[in-house]
């Protein structure tokens, strides 16, 4: 059975990219919005630790966002005061983990550049 293709992202961060380019030439990630605001399902707590992941995570893209409802629901739960349970925090370490929250997962991400790439050919230099 062949092995899962890497992810172009993740292949760009670890620098598979550059160590094999012909199996990364041509790929491109799908395209997805930004993570945008809470869902209005979320209690008043929920939606402040949502806002609170997206300034700590400004990775996260409207594809996450079934993640990011999970994980916003457990820490608006904390933000309450509630007592949530050593399974829901085993939950959200893991949510955070797969969003690239956690220091370890956080060198894995790729953020897009700011700048614009200049070009020397139309007077951008």
């Amino acid at each position: 059975m062949a092995h899962p293709r890497t992810p172009a992202a993740k292949a760009k961060a670890t620098g598979a990219d550059q160590l094999h380019p012909g199996r990364h030439k041509g790929r491109s990630e799908p395209k997805s919005s930004a993570l945008g605001k809470p869902s209005p399902f979320l209690d008043l707590s929920g939606q402040q630790a949502w806002e609170g992941f997206r300034r700590e995570l400004p990775w996260l893209m409207e594809s996450d966002r079934a993640l990011v409802e999970i994980a916003s629901s457990v820490r608006g739960r904390l933000l309450a005061g509630e007592d949530v349970g050593v399974t829901a925090l085993s939950m959200l370490q893991s949510i955070l983990s797969k969003l690239g929250g956690s220091p370890a997962d956080r060198s894995k991400v790729a953020l897009p550049d700011d700048e614009k790439e200049r070009d020397e050919f139309f007077g951008d230099s």
